[in-house]
C-alpha cells in the first residue's frame, strides 16, 4: 500500500508523522530531525527524496539537508542514490532500532570504562567512589541483558522470517498443486 492508497487517510499519516516527532522532540533529539526520521517511517518503502521530505513536511531544503546529516550521523539514516538519476534518496534501514541498541552498547561500554577509572581515582571507600562503582555494576548489568535481549530478539526474527518464507512456499506449492 503507497502513502496516497484509498484506504489511507493523508491526515491521519500526518498526525502520526507530528505525534511521533514530538514524542522523539521531548526525548532529545532535534525537531527537524525527528519530523524527517517520522516522515520516513511512515513511507511504505521507508524511503524519501529531499523533494518528497521537504513537500510532506513543508520545511525547505536546507533543514531537509541538515536533518538527514544529524540523522546519518546517529545512524537513524542513510543515504542512497536513486538509480539512473542524480538525486539522493534518504532510507531508515530495516534494522535501525537493532542498530541503534547495538550502537548504545558501545557507548555503555565507554561510559563504563570512564566510570570504572573515576571510580578507582576517587577511591571506591570513598561516597563518590563507591557511587561510580556502584554505576559501573549497573552498566555491567545492563550491557550483559542488552546482549541477552538482542540475541533473542535475533532469533525470533529469524523464526519470524523462516514461519513466513515456510507460509510462502507452502502457500505458492499448494496453488501450483491446484493448478495441475
Amino acid at each position: 500500500m503507497n502513502e496516497n492508497s484509498p484506504s489511507r487517510d493523508p491526515e491521519a499519516v500526518t498526525r502520526f508523522v507530528e505525534r511521533f516527532a514530538a514524542v522523539m522532540t521531548e526525548s532529545g533529539m532535534q525537531r527537524t530531525a525527528s519530523r524527517v526520521f517520522a516522515a520516513l517511517v511512515s513511507a511504505d518503502d521507508a524511503s524519501l527524496t529531499s523533494a518528497e521530505l521537504s513537500e510532506r513536511l513543508g520545511i525547505s531544503p536546507a533543514a531537509v539537508s541538515g536533518a538527514i546529516r544529524y540523522l546519518v550521523q546517529v545512524g537513524l539514516a542513510g543515504r542512497e542514490r536513486d538509480p539512473g538519476s542524480r538525486r539522493d534518496r534518504y532510507r531508515v534501514h530495516d534494522d535501525v532500532w537493532y542498530t541503534t541498541f547495538a550502537q548504545r552498547d558501545a557507548t555503555l561500554t565507554r561510559w563504563e570504562n570512564a566510570l570504572r577509572e573515576g571510580a578507582e581515582s576517587l577511591g571506591r571507600d570513598t561516597p563518590a567512589g563507591a557511587r561510580l562503582a556502584e554505576t559501573v555494576e549497573f552498566f555491567e548489568f545492563l550491557q550483559a541483558e542488552l546482549a541477552t535481549m538482542m540475541n533473542r530478539w535475533r532469533t525470533l526474527q529469524e523464526q519470524r522470517r523462516a514461519e513466513a518464507a515456510g507460509v510462502a512456499t507452502a502457500g505458492a506449492g499448494g496453488k501450483a498443486a491446484r493448478d495441475d
